[in-house]
């Protein structure tokens, strides 16, 4: 998992990339190509 100041570029570098927020923090995930996940601060 990478950690990220900005994930609006991440979440463009894949189709099932998707942006959800848990417990104050935002997450990109990927279903697909789990290698894609990031968090944000």
């Amino acid at each position: 998992m990478k950690i990220r100041n900005s994930l609006k570029s991440l979440k463009g570098r894949h189709r099932d990339n998707r942006v959800i927020r848990r417990r104050g923090r935002t997450y990109v995930i990927n279903k697909t190509q789990p290698r894609f996940k990031a968090r944000q601060g």
